[in-house]
């Protein structure tokens, strides 16, 4: 093995040259015989690593002198038959070292192939941006409003009206939609947060929950609509993605309300339990209080968003505290106090300060975590199960066959039939009635 200088040196020193030639095979070969030495006292290789050429130069012309991997240079003697020298030139590294580390990332640099199909659909999908509609549903005064604003750390309601009292008596379920645009690195997300004010408002809320569901089934319809429409290139999609239901922390479980409303739900929305106000709750109280509403869903059928299971490069630790925190105890601020020399959003009592972002005081940052980082599923599960599952229903009612067709009408019409004649018998009777004397009794 020989430097390009002529110098017996294996490798060159100090590694500062990146080409070293080898004159030699890379292991001692015994057959010396007299007329196989050249004149500059290098062996001549044997035949049998002509193989060996042939092969390297294959490698040599699929790779580029820009990329960092080996670059093979050999001449051959036709006159010999022989391969004469060989030029290794292998990378450099950035201390010097030889040679360097092939990295994915240095591989990546001028190269073509189905490897680069992923920046491609990530290049797409940060040039088109995301959407994502997030629905809040839970009694007046649990503090929706301001956990919103502390999760995006926006204003979403800054003209909020709050009604009275005598207001609520007959006031129904409202339906209110705030969408703002936020961009982080380059990476727009397109935020829709759907507010529901007056739900459990009322004196009697046995029916409040179905305008919730009729809007979300008004979204479903519209995407169906758009998605069979002839330009479907620009669909914007207000499907709602995730439903934070609030459980009020005063009671000792979930109200009829909460079960009635989730059971209508959990078949058409990712619902996400979150109990509101947790510092107004003693660390038992709150620990008792999860148990015993994790308790009451599965004993009523309540199927809730279950977390995904951790993909290699993901935390599973974290992953399985985030899980093991539902439903989540939150508190929303949006007031900035100074704690020792620093400002930090939080709640100031004459006892102390309730930090929101302490994961020791409540699961805020796991809640905000988990809907970051599983905004993907969430909206995969949104289009593969509810929207599947609500288009399925709806094609079923709109293609329905003709012989069902045809015993549904008779069967309207048997029915119709039927209670003519309950009627027609109920004015026989009372025609009787009047027909009567009072004497007859």
């Amino acid at each position: 093995m020989r430097g390009e200088d002529g110098a017996g040196s294996a490798v060159p020193a100090g590694h500062s040259s990146d080409a070293f030639k080898i004159a030699a095979p890379p292991w001692e070969c015994g057959c010396r015989e007299p007329g196989d030495a050249r004149s500059d006292g290098n062996l001549l290789w044997p035949q049998a690593e002509l193989v060996l050429c042939f092969f390297l130069s294959l490698i040599a012309v699929h790779v580029t002198p820009s990329s960092n991997y080996p670059n093979f240079d050999f001449s051959f003697s036709p006159e010999l038959g022989l391969c004469q020298d060989l030029t290794v030139k292998l990378p450099v590294s950035e201390t010097g070292l030889y040679p360097a580390k092939m990295t994915p990332a240095t591989q990546q640099e001028g190269y073509v192939g189905f490897a680069n199909l992923p920046n491609q659909v990530h290049r797409k999908s940060v040039k088109k941006g995301f959407e994502f509609t997030l629905m809040v549903v839970g009694e007046s005064g649990l503090g929706k409003s301001t956990l919103i604003n502390s999760l995006f750390l926006t204003d979403l309601y800054p003209e909020r009206y709050i009604p009275g009292a005598a207001e609520k008596i007959e006031r129904t379920v409202q339906i209110e939609a705030s969408t703002v645009e936020i961009e982080e690195r380059g990476v727009k997300l397109r935020l829709t947060v759907v507010d529901t004010p007056g739900y459990g408002d009322a004196i009697n809320s046995q029916d409040c929950f179905k305008t919730i569901i009729h809007y979300i089934d008004n979204q479903f319809e519209r995407y169906l609509h758009d998605e069979s429409g002839l330009n479907r290139r620009h669909i914007i999609d207000n499907r709602v993605h995730c439903c934070f239901y609030f459980i009020s922390p005063f009671g000792h479980g979930l109200k009829p309300l909460d079960v009635e409303f989730m059971k209508a739900l959990h078949g058409k929305v990712n619902i996400v339990p979150v109990i509101a106000k947790a510092d107004t709750l003693t660390l038992k109280e709150r620990e008792r209080l999860k148990r015993r509403v994790l308790d009451e869903i599965s004993e009523h059928g309540i199927r809730i968003y279950q977390l995904p299971d951790a993909d290699s490069d993901e935390d599973e630790e974290f992953k399985e505290q985030t899980r093991a925190s539902i439903p989540f105890a939150v508190i929303g601020s949006n007031q900035l106090i100074e704690v020792k020399g620093k400002k930090i959003r939080g709640r100031l009592y004459p006892w102390g300060v309730v930090e929101v972002e302490n994961p020791e005081h409540n699961d805020f940052l796991k809640l905000r975590t988990m809907l970051v980082t599983h905004m993907q599923d969430l909206q995969e599960v949104t289009q593969d199960l509810h929207y599947e599952n609500f288009r399925s229903e709806r094609l079923k009612r709109t293609g329905k066959p003709v012989e069902e067709e045809v015993v549904d009408k008779d069967r309207i019409l048997q029915q119709k039939e039927a209670e003519l004649r309950r009627m027609q018998e109920m004015i026989a009777q009372m025609q009787a009635q009047m027909r009567m004397k009072p004497g007859d009794d």
